[in-house]
């Protein structure tokens, strides 16, 4: 990927908007992007000639719109931070589907890279691991909607405590 200062919050939503538009039509029109995005028209062609300018998107007016490669590169980049923070939202945070598709959109644009791969890897880890798996997950869930565990953690804690041997 070409080395370009960072985007803004906005200009990436416009190149994921593009991005899925191209994938569900083949090419993207101002129209298409200001529906999706609920923007006015004006704003739509500010935003495709700033991210032209930049050589993320192949614009001209009334023309329809393709991406570059490195356009499309950070595109997926965007929907693939997106995605796995709503994955950690709802899998592992048990926040309701809505909720976490609007928190994901906000945080995937601040969120570093690590910070998305170590979440990745803990919904991994959580997944794998013997004492942790859908049940730890699903009791955290029950946990925040009921204010109550499924188990016992006081017993739970004690034969942790005795496999660690303290």
């Amino acid at each position: 990927m070409k080395n370009i200062k960072k985007l803004s919050a906005s200009l990436e939503d416009y190149l994921e908007a593009i991005y899925h538009i191209i994938e569900e039509k083949d090419a993207a029109r101002g129209k298409d992007i200001a529906a999706r995005l609920k923007v006015s028209r004006g704003s739509v062609t500010e935003a495709l000639r700033l991210l032209s300018k930049k050589g993320l998107i192949n614009y001209a007016p009334y023309e329809v719109i393709t991406m570059t490669e490195n356009g499309s590169n950070i595109a997926r980049d965007v929907i693939k931070r997106h995605t796995a923070l709503k994955r950690f939202f709802v899998e592992v945070l048990a926040i309701e589907n809505e909720v976490a598709e609007r928190g994901a959109c906000e945080v995937e644009h601040i969120a570093s890279p690590q910070i998305i791969s170590r979440m990745v890897k803990f919904m991994d880890f959580l997944e794998n691991c013997p004492r942790g798996g859908t049940e730890l997950l699903s009791g955290f869930a029950n946990y925040c909607t009921k204010k109550q565990t499924k188990v016992d953690c006081d017993h739970c804690s004690s034969q942790c405590s005795e496999i660690k041997g303290f």
